[in-house]
């Protein structure tokens, strides 16, 4: 069954593409029509595309590895912090730091920086410095939580990028290609989709057609790690099972050398 469906996303506008003027050749496949000089991207494409994405992701979270979400322009911002954060996994909505995933070592020490400036406050070294030092140590911190907060526990390169908008986070996008990592992204009709591993064609403008789609990708980003935790479970039970199938052939020889020793 389709994670989402023709008529949801059309009442949210996802549809609507740019000017006819401000086209890219290589989103021909996904246009529909031309209507007063602006593309209409075809809904029956994208729902398909949404199902391999969403599908693709279901598996890599299976697996227990982190997808990062991009998404710095204003209408995507709030909703992809809320549905990123839903499914536990790391957003990023401020400016993107340049080398987050090319120099991702430095990106780590900043974030051990934040993380250390918390224990010194914790544990109440800076009361001793100035008030001066301590706002200024404070400014430091609430700097760095706005940009590196959402990815704090991104211990390691994130093995899928979702990104809103590959024209703004072209940046993003070149790094996870330079790198291998596969990027899934909402494509408008004014941006390229050639460096783009899984394309989503919709309208990347309208936060109701951001939230149509990113719901049914977190849905089954949710389902891949509802399906890992039910996975660890039954291994649990079933190490348990043979631990105890162990012991009691174990017994079993012990039991009966003693039955002789009895006689």
């Amino acid at each position: 069954m389709a994670r989402t469906n023709f008529d949801s996303l059309l009442a949210a506008g996802a549809h609507f593409g740019h000017l006819k003027r401000k086209w890219n050749p290589a989103m021909a496949p996904y246009i529909f029509m031309e209507r007063n000089g602006i593309h209409i991207i075809d809904l029956h494409k994208t729902v398909a595309k949404v199902d391999q994405a969403a599908d693709a992701l279901k598996q890599i979270a299976k697996s227990g590895k982190r997808i990062l979400f991009v998404a710095t322009k204003k209408q995507a911002k709030e909703v992809v912090a809320e549905k990123a954060a839903s499914v536990g996994m790391p957003y990023v909505i401020e400016r993107w730091p340049g080398g987050m995933l090319t120099n991702f070592p430095t990106i780590r020490k900043a974030v051990k920086k934040m993380a250390n400036i918390d224990k010194l406050l914790n544990d109440g070294t800076y009361d001793k410095l100035s008030k001066r030092e301590n706002l200024q140590i404070r400014r430091k911190r609430a700097k760095l939580e706005k940009n590196l907060g959402s990815i704090a526990d991104l211990t390691r390169l994130p093995s899928a990028l979702f990104v809103i908008d590959v024209m703004k986070e072209h940046i993003a996008v070149s790094e996870a290609n330079r790198l291998g990592i596969p990027v899934f992204a909402i494509v408008d009709t004014n941006s390229d989709p050639r460096n783009i591993d899984f394309v989503i064609p919709a309208n990347d403008d309208a936060t109701k057609s951001i939230e149509v789609i990113l719901d049914a990708v977190c849905g089954a980003i949710n389902e891949g790690l509802e399906e890992r935790k039910a996975e660890k479970v039954d291994m649990e039970a079933a190490g348990e099972t043979k631990a105890e199938e162990k012991a009691e052939a174990a017994e079993a020889p012990a039991e009966e050398a003693e039955a002789p020793a009895a006689e």
